[in-house]
């Protein structure tokens, strides 16, 4: 805004107010503007109608007795119609809107306690607002947008919220680990067992196998050699499997020693103590 040899610019998103005499005359919009001085003419200021901002820091507690500084964002701006009531009744803008702000501030977050405090800024926003409004109109300003940019607790009991976070996620990762190793515990014993249970029906045929192979063995023997009794081939049998353990165990390519008694009567008294077992392990089948 500039003004030579009585006349004035008034810039663009800029009013001026003109007096004469000290007395309010009118508002003076952008453009040019003839002032002459001799007739009592003045510009007594100019409002710019942008919109500006003011962050107001204000410290309080909440409901559980923390202090926390809660930083609030407010735009405002004048109004063109009102600027002679921007102008004159009020001396200093940004202190006055403060001053509410605080007011608000203290008055909603002590109702709260800290976690509801950050769950709830749009409600301290709009109680903020609401509250600047209502008092800011008489004073020809509006209030744009208002905001809560910030809610900053203590560093302590910052420092006191991350550690209780970070132990209720240890727990849950420690919950979780030791279900994840009952799992494989379980899993582990289901395997063990379903083993175990197949490897006993696996030897159950095997035996069943053996003694069925034998008693086919020695009723096709006794049907083809006429004379000879169902002991005296189980004997036969029995002596032959003997000497084939003793080849094998023989042959084998492990460095091991088997002691086995040995000699005509040792292979009777085997054949005898097979043939028991055999018995035994029949009449328990039955």
């Amino acid at each position: 805004m500039g003004q030579t040899l009585g006349c004035i610019q008034v810039d663009q998103s800029t009013v001026a107010v003109k007096e004469q005499f000290g007395k309010f005359d009118e508002v003076l919009e952008p453009g040019c503007h003839c002032l002459p001085w001799c007739l009592g003419y003045q510009v007594a200021g100019s409002l710019s109608l942008r919109v500006q901002q003011l962050d107001v820091h204000c410290e309080t507690k909440t409901k559980d007795n923390v202090f926390v500084t809660v930083v609030a964002s407010i735009q405002y701006r004048a109004l063109a119609e009102n600027a002679a009531d921007a102008l004159y009744k009020l001396s200093n803008t940004k202190g006055q809107i403060q001053s509410y702000v605080f007011d608000v501030i203290r008055a909603t977050v002590p109702r709260m306690e800290l976690d509801a405090a950050f769950e709830q800024k749009n409600e301290i926003a709009k109680a903020v607002e609401e509250e600047l409004e209502k008092a800011m109109s008489g004073y020809g300003y509006e209030i744009v947008q208002t905001l809560i940019v910030d809610i900053e607790p203590d560093i302590h009991v910052k420092r006191a919220m991350n550690e209780i976070n970070a132990a209720a996620r240890l727990r849950v990762a420690a919950n979780e680990k030791a279900e994840a190793e009952k799992i494989l515990q379980i899993k582990r014993a289901e395997g063990e067992a379903e083993s175990k249970y197949l490897s006993g029906l696996g030897i159950a045929r095997q035996r069943q196998a053996i003694v069925d192979g034998l008693r086919d063995s020695v009723l096709a023997f006794s049907e083809n050699v006429p004379g000879t009794s169902a002991r005296d081939v189980m004997d036969m049998i029995l002596v032959t499997q003997y000497f084939d353990t003793m080849k094998e165990v023989g042959a084998t390519s492990k460095s091991s020693a088997v002691f086995i008694p040995h000699g005509p009567g040792s292979v009777k008294d085997v054949a005898s103590q097979i043939r028991q077992g055999l018995l035994q392990a029949e009449s328990i089948k039955h």
